[in-house]
């Protein structure tokens, strides 16, 4: 399966900048993957969609403020890092720039309040830090660090929680699950209440996901690896749901990824790494539905949703979003396969 089978035209002003007014006024592209048939619609109208044989399946993670500017000791070089993942207590992943001028050894100063150690160099400007800090790691990178927006969005953001789901709970991804930014508090008390089970689990989104395809065989695409958690809780509920034949409903290819890596004869608690690649001709273990974002050309994500309603039948999709003014990508607009 080649890459350039996955691309599309999109032009630049059809990539969204901002967040919509209110979370879930903007659009809603319905594809029924059976009938391959789409309907235009708003966000809030998913609440038509589900019904109480739904599960609706969150993702929890909190996007930290993970970019970091700080000076390089002896040199006073300025160098940027972007904290991806926690490796080991105090030992932290992340992407430097520049990166040549951080060795083993390197001690780059935020502050008084942060010092990161470069203790392992590795590849595509990788760095291991070992961090010095006094109190919540968290609460130092709230004073420190800035939120780590995608690259393609180059206005800046006012309002901070616009770049977190209303649920965001469980601090540690480098990027929103973009997809549940559509949710408010009143459209999910307003969904539970009609009946539809929602279940958190947590994976904590790293850079790899805005990673581009660089190989036209998609085969030889090394996929990224990302941290994922599913609580004792959330397991028994969603093995419950299976054993009552409900429909899977999973915002967002982030709570994809997790349920189709986890699913063996069942659901089980604990954390776990996944590098999973779903693209055509993956046959879904558990997943029925997806609200999702629309995604950039030749991407793993376009290759994930095309697995699941058809590359044909999407790129289609794509095509009349494209036409009738969608707006794209983290800040846009949504999609619902059902």
């Amino acid at each position: 399966m080649k890459l350039s089978d996955f691309d599309f035209h999109l032009p630049k002003d059809r990539i969204a900048q901002h967040p919509s007014d209110k979370r879930d006024h903007s659009r809603l592209l319905i594809l029924d993957k059976t009938s391959k048939t789409m309907k235009h619609q708003m966000f809030y109208d998913i609440y038509d969609e589900l019904s109480e044989d739904d599960v609706l399946v969150i993702n929890d993670t909190k996007v930290i403020p993970a970019r970091l500017l700080g000076i390089k000791e002896k040199t006073d070089a300025t160098i940027e890092v972007l904290l991806l993942k926690e490796t080991s207590p105090h030992h932290w992943e992340a992407m430097t720039k520049p990166a040549r001028r951080v060795k083993i050894g390197t001690k780059i100063h935020f502050s008084d309040l942060l010092v990161a150690e470069c203790v392992e160099e590795k590849e595509e400007g990788l760095r291991i830090f070992k961090m010095h800090y006094e109190g919540l790691f968290i609460e130092v990178l709230e004073r420190l660090g800035s939120m780590p927006l995608p690259p393609y969005i180059t206005e800046k953001l006012f309002e901070k929680d616009r770049y977190q789901t209303v649920y965001a709970k469980d601090p540690g991804s480098a990027a929103a699950p973009t997809a549940g930014l559509h949710f408010t508090k009143e459209l999910l008390i307003k969904i539970q209440t009609k009946g539809v089970e929602i279940i958190p689990i947590t994976l904590h989104v790293g850079l790899g996901t805005f990673k581009p395809v660089q190989t036209e065989n998609i085969l030889e695409h090394p996929m990224h690896e990302e941290t994922y958690t599913i609580s004792k809780e959330s397991a028994d509920r969603l093995n419950q749901a299976m054993f009552h034949g409900k429909k899977i409903v999973c915002v967002g290819t982030t709570s994809i990824r997790t349920l189709e890596s986890n699913y063996q004869n069942g659901f089980h608690p604990g954390t776990f790494e996944t590098s999973i690649f779903i693209y055509p001709g993956y046959i879904f273990k558990v997943v029925d539905k997806l609200i999702t974002n629309f995604h950039l050309p030749k991407s793993t994500l376009i290759m994930l949703v095309s697995a699941l309603a058809g590359r044909e039948f999407i790129l289609d999709a794509y095509k009349i979003a494209v036409d009738k003014g969608y707006r794209f990508f983290s800040f846009g607009d949504a999609m619902f396969i059902k």
